[in-house]
């Protein structure tokens, strides 16, 4: 069954609220949301690349697990969009016809849940479970992630939360399922060449 959930009905009061305090805020504060709902998700990028390099230097197992962490995300990514094609919720900003900081997308761009929380929060609860330092940085990244979408106009709150929670139930489910895996440290792959690169350079040392 195909819905077509209404929005507006769940918190569209909510949201007008916010895109109002948006419009009324300085244009510097404004200018710095979008950029950082536009552009933010870099930084979990980045946050991945350190976390491996600083995961490499401890294990083996340790490294794989922040290898996990892009697919972790590109799962969420796919969840969320199987979601979003079944709900089909209407962005609020179509709906609505509110003054939004940004551009809102062509009908058929479908709000429900957001793909930028989803992916944030992925990454974010990953790679808590991989470094508590990092992850928890991340994980407040994350929250000001969903938060800048609903200001800038183009989710509702109840659209963020849901990506939220997407992005942490894929994160937790497929970590605990990398975690399962057999010891890779005493594998031929591990000593290969591209094991050593990807996952212990202190093979390399020893070797």
């Amino acid at each position: 069954m195909i819905l077509a959930l209404d929005g507006s009905a769940i918190d569209g009061s909510a949201y007008r609220y916010v895109t109002g305090l948006a419009q009324s805020s300085p244009s510097w504060l404004d200018s710095t949301v979008s950029l950082w709902s536009t552009y933010g998700l870099g930084l979990f990028a980045v946050l991945m690349v350190l976390t491996w390099w600083r995961a490499r230097r401890e294990s083996p197992g340790a490294a794989l697990l922040a290898l996990a962490v892009p697919v972790v995300v590109v799962l969420a990514y796919v969840v969320d969009l199987g979601v979003k094609l079944l709900v089909r919720e209407d962005r609020p900003c179509q709906s609505l016809r509110v003054a939004t900081l940004e551009a809102c997308p062509a009908h058929g761009d479908w709000s429900f849940p957001s793909n930028h929380a989803a992916i944030a929060a992925a990454a974010a609860v990953a790679l808590f479970l991989v470094s508590r330092r990092v992850g928890t940085a991340a994980i407040v990244a994350a929250g000001a992630m969903a938060a800048s979408r609903v200001w800038v106009g183009v989710h509702y709150p109840h659209d963020v939360a849901a990506g939220l929670l997407v992005g942490t139930l894929v994160a937790m489910t497929t970590v605990a399922a990398v975690r399962r895996l057999p010891d890779v440290s005493g594998h031929p792959l591990a000593a290969s060449r591209l094991g050593v690169l990807l996952l212990a350079p202190r093979l390399a040392k020893s070797g």
